[in-house]
């Protein structure tokens, strides 16, 4: 099932270009969508097929469904969050292209795996009552479930600058020996909420707990995900200058946030030390 979104996505989007689609096709894939896209995840794909229409490409979203047929072409791969019954709804069918997604990987092909997608693209998944649960082992990191949930608004410094983004996760994940992170949390939990990694990268596929949906607020991340695609797809990359105040606005307006709010907190804790040092209340 694919889906030409120059026409699907509404009109005054698709009217933002100022420049017509005649720098090639770029072939979107995103897995599971009615399963694993409860947090928003889908509003990933539909920015990047926003932003490569603006930059003057031709988008084709393909929907990847359980019992569906793959593709024939693949430029970039999407996965998002999901409840543990909607991984087991797809995990039959991962299973079926785990060797495809392994060697698109491990050719280049960009790929955006989030939370429930991000931990199948792992190792293993160890529930709480200690089954183990073999990922696509793509990325080599195991997850474990636990009873304390990781949520609320996070920032990383990662290879493509600092992202921002929303956590919401009960799985403590481990990177294996030699795995590099996606980033460095700046605030809040990330991975495990004690080693300060958030998320996976291996060639170009990246893993990360972060929603929002994490690419409309981080323009960066989404052109740099796009720039691989469209050098495969088309031989080059040639982006146009697109408006992105509102997001950036956003972005600077979480960090200016949290940050002001770490050091609020920060100096009521010094003070209440100091005053307890001095015998007060």
């Amino acid at each position: 099932m694919s889906e030409d979104l120059t026409t699907a996505l509404p009109g005054d989007v698709a009217a933002l270009a100022d420049v017509a689609a005649d720098k090639g096709e770029v072939h979107l894939v995103h897995l599971y969508p009615r399963e694993m896209s409860i947090y928003g995840d889908l509003g990933n794909t539909r920015c990047l097929a926003a932003r490569l229409r603006w930059h003057g490409y031709q988008p084709v979203v393909h929907d990847h469904h359980p019992g569906a047929p793959w593709p024939e072409r693949v430029d970039l791969v999407l996965g998002g969050g999901g409840q543990d019954s909607g991984q087991a709804r797809v995990q039959d069918d991962l299973a079926t292209h785990a060797d495809r997604l392994r060697e698109l990987a491990a050719d280049g092909v960009p790929m955006l795996m989030v939370c429930g997608m991000y931990q199948l693209f792992g190792e293993a998944f160890v529930t709480v009552d200690g089954r183990r649960l073999p990922g696509l082992g793509i990325l080599d990191v195991t997850t474990r479930g636990n009873s304390t949930r990781m949520i609320g608004p996070i920032v990383l410094d990662t290879d493509l600058g600092q992202v921002v983004g929303y956590e919401n996760h009960s799985g403590s994940t481990v990177l294996g020996e030699g795995q590099a992170p996606f980033g460095r949390v700046r605030h809040g939990s990330g991975n495990n909420g004690s080693d300060g990694t958030e998320g996976a990268r291996t060639h170009n596929v990246v893993g990360t707990y972060l929603h929002g949906p994490v690419l409309p607020a981080n323009p960066a991340l989404a052109d740099g995900l796009l720039e691989q695609a469209a050098r495969r797809a088309t031989g080059d990359w040639l982006p146009v200058q697109i408006d992105d105040t509102l997001a950036r606005e956003a972005h600077e307006r979480q960090v200016a946030r949290l940050f002001q709010r770490r050091i609020h907190q920060t100096s009521g804790s010094e003070i209440h030390t100091v005053n307890r040092d001095r015998g007060e209340p």
